[in-house]
């Protein structure tokens, strides 16, 4: 049985949310259309809307909305330090195929 779960956010991006002092916006992970794989995530701060998913924790917020949501069943959003940067993260279990730059996926 396949359990669609909303996606969650770990505690090291909750944090990070913290550190920029997001509030009282809140971190918008979206899913469109595009990309070099057919669709790409657009990671924002944003104010979030009335039919929004709302994820809180550390007094931080991020929002997933309803046209998104599909995408990003049982994903996790992250954040990463690397050598090439910072940045959000999704990993995304749904996804097929992404590309290189780590935005863009295929279903």
């Amino acid at each position: 049985m396949d359990l669609s779960l909303p996606p969650k956010v770990t505690d090291r991006a909750f944090a990070r949310l913290a550190e920029i002092e997001a509030a009282p916006k809140a971190l918008r992970v979206a899913v469109e259309g595009g990309g070099c794989s057919g669709f790409q995530y657009e990671i924002t701060l944003d104010e979030p809307a009335q039919d929004d998913l709302v994820l809180q924790g550390q007094g931080q917020t991020v929002v997933v909305d309803p046209v998104s949501l599909p995408f990003l069943e049982n994903a996790t959003i992250d954040f990463t330090e690397e050598l090439i940067g910072a940045r959000f993260v999704v990993e995304n279990p749904n996804a097929t195929s992404s590309c290189g730059c780590g935005t863009s996926f295929s279903m």
